[in-house]
């Protein structure tokens, strides 16, 4: 459910959480001053995105009426990462290696990222119970806030969705992120980059050429990612499994904050620019110059994943294979309800306390514990 002060507009959270593209807040002054208009707008019927009737009613009842100032409340978006290589970001093929709850607390100035596990069992927004970034790919961002909705009690009606290829460009228009690599990360991510980057017309797999096609990671410590290494960094699933993985995503995303914050008008620019084919978005560009002086003072006070990790299963379901399933879905929404609305208590909708109740017992029989 969200918070009583409800936000008619997006405000800073197209500013704050698009720096992972290249701080698309400076957008606006890029249309504004060279004519461009590369933002692929998603218009989406709000009405027709699934949310739980419960939550629904509640922040229908509790919306007041707008207040000379409307940058207050929290607001919640969601943001998918797609490997989209032909630049089609809607549904199809792809479903979405990055689902990302990225919530802005506009009184407090603080931004919360929740990772959701992109092979957790959930209902995938349709009462069908499959691995949660299939939603992505059957219905696009539509049936995917639907299920991000219907299984957490939020009500999420606006998204942005990145190709990787635009936080290739994005980093690199950026000057590259400081990032600690460990160094059982490093064969991983070469191989990463040679996979990206190592691809024949045809599409078969070939030994890019070092120095030409990519920069292998040659040592483990703090250092400097271009786009491309900083990408393949942030897909590693084989050290840590897809938690750590999705702390890798997080990680990107913040040191991509902090790099924009410091970086000049004219890199802000450049890498908006360079970004720009690479994005569909809900959200209004027109809605991001009021903040524009707001970004340097947020900070980023929550990372972690869902479900969380002491509250999560696993095991291979019949068909979709190794998930990773919550405990009780139900559990999982309070505490993540406690972590996005601090000060507000909060009890699961009945809608979603049937969810819950149906994975337990869909699941009985396959998990490890």
């Amino acid at each position: 459910m969200e918070k009583k002060k409800w936000v008619k507009h997006l405000p800073l959270f197209i500013i704050e959480i698009l720096v992972l593209i290249a701080a698309i807040g400076i957008l606006f002054v890029v249309l504004r001053t060279t004519g461009k208009n590369g933002v692929k707008k998603d218009v989406i019927d709000t009405e027709q995105i699934a949310v739980n009737e419960e939550v629904k009613k509640k922040v229908t009842e509790s919306k007041e009426p707008e207040t000379v100032n409307e940058y207050t409340g929290i607001y919640n978006v969601a943001f998918f990462g797609v490997d989209a290589r032909d630049e089609n970001l809607g549904k199809g093929n792809n479903r979405s290696d990055t689902i990302m709850v990225c919530s802005i607390d506009m009184d407090k100035h603080e931004v919360r990222l929740i990772s959701v596990y992109r092979d957790t069992y959930l209902n995938i927004g349709n009462d069908t119970y499959k691995k949660c970034n299939a939603a992505y790919a059957y219905g696009g961002p539509k049936q995917a806030l639907g299920m991000l909705n219907m299984n957490t009690d939020l009500f999420i009606t606006d998204y942005v969705t990145v190709g990787f290829e635009g936080l290739v460009e994005a980093v690199d228009a950026l000057g590259g992120i400081e990032i600690d690599v460990a160094e059982s990360e490093i064969s991983h991510l070469n191989n990463y980059q040679i996979s990206m980057v190592g691809t024949t017309e045809d599409g078969k797999h070939y030994e890019a050429s070092e120095g030409v096609d990519y920069t292998p990671v040659t040592q483990p410590g703090l250092q400097t990612l271009n786009g491309l290494q900083a990408t393949a960094y942030c897909r590693i699933r084989f050290v840590g499994d897809d938690f750590k993985r999705t702390e890798r995503q997080r990680n990107v995303l913040i040191a991509m904050m902090e790099k924009a914050k410091r970086a000049s008008l004219g890199t802000l620019m450049e890498a908006a620019d360079a970004v720009l084919p690479h994005v569909i978005t809900s959200i209004d560009v027109e809605d991001m110059l009021p903040v524009l002086g707001m970004v340097g003072d947020y900070k980023v006070t929550v990372s972690d994943g869902f479900p969380f990790r002491d509250m999560l299963n696993g095991g291979p379901i019949r068909t979709e294979g190794e998930c990773i399933v919550p405990t009780s879905l139900e559990e999982n929404a309070v505490r993540l309800h406690e972590l996005l609305f601090p000060e507000e208590e909060y009890e699961p909708s009945e809608e979603l306390k049937s969810y819950s109740k149906y994975i337990e017992e869909d699941t009985q029989g396959y998990l490890r514990y």
